[in-house]
């Protein structure tokens, strides 16, 4: 890739290697960190997916083009994810040596991703003939969007700091309602490339791109893809601060019930929620007159509770799960009348085992830890005008699967009007998981169009409305309970109709116009 003609009385510049390439790129993906939540350097991303696209394209060969990939993915991922080294050690007891190399393991997996992208690109490249603008906004964008795509749903996923998520305030934005997280990734990438053309002959066609696509953003962002359902409801979400160390600690536990006993009952609402997990025992497990006299409670003062409670169907099937409580539990006191919420898109290794990996599971001490997953589709829990539906921690990272369940409720309901996130991320300690984790939240949100309230242990406990923003929020590592009116929203955005289709289908294009480029290209030189 050169952006200046040759003299031949230059003296020839030497290479890099492979390696200094590698170097270069492991440092751009480690800085990407800094695009995310809490920092928000948006630009950091596309800065650093411009130095991985011209590295690669000044590769020696495909493998070489591979290997630069994969620094880049292993840089991105050691430096966003290094917070799950604080639920390894210190909370899963994991040894120090291991609990490091658990985490530098997953980056060195996640890089493959991004090497079979780039690997990929550069073996098109070179197939196909393709000159550089068709390489940089064609191919080397859908590449890079496509494995992203891959990674987030290949043996059950794991989109954590997936490129998108650092656009929830970008002018990018205003694209989530239509092509969802992984689009903005994608647009992103455009930028990227377009980025590295404005050293080249076609400079004003890409400046042309780069701000067509962000003023476009904007104006895609003035758009309201639903409305206003229904009167609002008061809400409070609890926050038990509750140290993860301390959470299944025997005498804990029971002053945890406490805890929330007093919480929930300290105040009316239309919808009072907990964390995931705020109770730890199983129903019949717990004093015979907790959940009544809870029941009483709401019953009394015409409120709402979900509550976080693990469930056990039998002595080999227990669930993370919620309940829903509209003031009667009936006379089984395992809870028959309440409605329930089970969480289906569980945690390898931390809420179930993957085959041939229990060794693994065995070196930390994870309560809860072999779990059995709910269905895909389940009802919303009505409350006055609204419909809420809700999911549980890593539920809210997969954006198609909650975009499914609204655009095909369960039988019998309309399309929930506002999402709830109960969540425990006490786990990672005082560490950027938290802010990380509820930018992803603002994404479903962006998606979807629906209010997201976010119950947490020690943060973020907050309310996001449905064009992204918070509108509320409790301190980090605090115990208190948020307290608001929220409006649900009903109808449906493109995301929620298609989910990543319509990604999925730029994408393909993209590869399509860059072959047609190249075919062109190529019976235009015979003709000449």
């Amino acid at each position: 890739m050169r952006f200046r003609r040759a003299n031949p009385n230059d003296p020839p510049k030497p290479q890099r290697s492979t390696r200094g390439r590698m170097a270069i790129t492991a440092v751009a993906g480690a800085l990407c960190v800094f695009a995310f939540a809490p920092f928000g350097w948006w630009p950091l991303e596309i800065l650093g997916l411009a130095t991985l696209f011209y590295q690669v394209l000044r590769s020696s060969d495909v493998k070489a083009a591979g290997l630069i990939g994969w620094a880049f993915g292993f840089g991105w991922t050691a430096a966003g994810t290094h917070w799950l080294y604080v639920s390894l050690h210190t909370y899963g007891a994991m040894p120090a040596p291991l609990a490091a190399a658990a985490v530098l393991l997953l980056a060195w997996g996640m890089g493959f991703y991004v090497a079979l992208a780039m690997g990929g690109a550069a073996w098109l490249r070179k197939r196909w003939a393709l000159p550089l603008p068709a390489a940089n906004l064609l191919v080397l964008p859908a590449m890079w969007s496509l494995f992203e795509w891959l990674r987030g749903w290949l043996f059950t996923g794991f989109p954590w700091l997936s490129a998108g998520y650092a656009h929830n305030h970008s002018p990018l934005a205003g694209y989530a309602p239509l092509i969802g997280m992984y689009g903005l990734g994608w647009l992103a990438a455009v930028i990227a490339g377009a980025m590295l053309l404005l050293l080249h002959r076609s400079r004003l066609r890409a400046a042309g791109l780069i701000v067509a696509i962000s003023v476009a953003g904007v104006a895609l962002g003035l758009l309201h893809w639903t409305y206003p359902e229904g009167k609002p409801i008061s809400v409070r979400l609890l926050q038990g601060n509750i140290p993860q160390d301390e959470k299944f600690n025997g005498s804990r536990v029971m002053s945890a019930l406490k805890l929330y006993q007093d919480a929930i009952t300290a105040a009316p609402a239309d919808l009072i929620a907990t964390p995931e997990t705020a109770i730890v025992m199983l129903p019949q497990q717990l004093p015979p007159d907790y959940l009544p006299g809870i029941a009483q409670f709401l019953n009394k003062t015409n409120s709402n509770l979900i509550l976080g409670i693990p469930l056990a169907d039998s002595q080999t099937a227990y669930f993370n799960s919620v309940i829903g409580i509209s003031g009667h539990l009936g006379s089984d006191s395992a809870g028959a009348s309440y409605y329930r919420y089970d969480k289906h898109h569980l945690v390898p290794y931390g809420e179930f085992i993957p085959l041939g990996f229990r060794w693994f599971v065995n070196l930390m001490s994870i309560p809860l830890g072999d779990q059995t997953s709910g269905r895909d589709i389940q009802p919303a829990f009505t409350i006055k005008d609204q419909r809420v539906l809700p999911n549980i921690c890593y539920e809210d990272l997969f954006g198609e699967e909650i975009a499914g369940q609204l655009n095909n409720p369960a039988q019998g309901q309309k399309a929930a009007t506002m999402l709830l996130n109960v969540s425990n991320l006490a786990w990672f300690g005082d560490t950027i998981a938290i802010p990380q984790h509820l930018q992803i939240s603002q994404m479903r949100t962006l998606e979807t169009g629906r209010p997201m309230l976010r119950a947490t242990n020690t943060g973020a406990t907050a309310i996001i409305n449905g064009e992204g923003k918070v509108v509320q929020q409790l301190p980090v590592n605090t115990y208190g309970a948020l307290a608001a009116s929220v409006q649900g929203m009903s109808g449906s955005t493109p995301y929620i109709l298609w989910g990543n289709k319509l990604f999925l289908a730029l994408a393909a294009l993209s590869l399509t116009g860059a072959w047609f480029w190249a075919r062109r290209a190529k019976n235009q030189a015979k003709a000449a």
